[in-house]
């Protein structure tokens, strides 16, 4: 797809999804969001991809919701148009692919909620996050729930409630990004990670996803036995077998998805 608000395109096992609005900050409409959210979903369902990235033409990422958005409206009315703006949310946590958000300039409101709900994020070093719909009379909590997951309540309520923005470094510390490098080399370092990625058993990438999703919600012993299920269930699989034998064996493996 190379339309006029998000372009996609594969390379190799790698799919890319990148933000085109670059004129508004990448900010959401209600065309942008149902464009972002088939993305996903065309990712997900193709058979051929296992590292999703998503980036940003611009400077920024994402601003969260464009203003023009909060017309007067019913709470009903309201709920509708979220359904949909927020639907890329919904669609990340289903998804059994690998994403990779790579974010430049301000990643601010459902913008840092689109990194944080990534599996992964690399941010340049000049990037700012923030959920900053406090400073106008709203409150970010879409991207709260992401960014609460990841860094616990009280650090969460304190970003949540005062709109403060964070550097990529203060992120990095939080456990918000993953790695941090210079914004000259951003595009070069995801590729690197995502190459890295899509080259490991896609079976082990999606078992993988679906632990990390299921794990911390349950009680410690029921941990264990979902842990211990997944992985009976890969390592009987034919692609266990192979990286198994092509460790040892010192080749590369040749996966078969089955």
């Amino acid at each position: 797809m190379n339309d006029a608000l998000v372009r996609t395109r594969k390379e190799g096992r790698i799919g890319w999804i990148t933000l085109h609005r670059p004129e508004a900050m990448n900010t959401f409409t209600l065309p942008f969001a149902d464009q972002l959210d088939q993305a996903l979903r065309r990712m997900e369902d193709d058979p051929e991809v296992s590292v999703v990235v998503v980036d940003a033409a611009g400077k920024n990422f994402c601003t969260g919701i464009a203003l023009e958005q909060f017309t007067p409206r019913t709470q009903r009315e309201y709920r509708e148009l979220l359904q949909r703006i927020d639907a890329f949310y919904r669609t990340l946590a289903r998804m059994r692919t690998v994403t990779i958000a790579a974010v430049q300039g301000y990643a601010v409101a459902n913008g840092a909620g689109l990194a944080f709900a990534c599996d992964l994020t690399v941010a340049a070093d000049t990037a700012r996050f923030g959920t900053t719909a406090i400073n106008v009379g709203l409150i970010c909590l879409g991207p709260a729930a992401a960014m609460a997951r990841l860094i616990g309540r009280k650090k969460a309520a304190e970003l949540l409630l005062t709109g403060e923005l964070v550097s990529a470094a203060d992120a990095l510390a939080l456990g918000l990004v993953n790695r941090v490098v210079p914004e000259a080399s951003l595009a070069d370092e995801v590729l690197k990670l995502a190459q890295k990625v899509a080259a490991k058993s896609p079976l082990a990438l999606r078992i993988g996803k679906e632990g990390l999703n299921r794990l911390p919600d349950l009680p410690a012993l029921e941990r264990i036995d979902l842990a211990d299920d997944l992985f009976a269930t890969l390592a009987a699989t034919e692609d266990a077998v192979e990286g198994v034998s092509a460790f040892l064996g010192k080749r590369a493996p040749s996966w078969k998805e089955r």
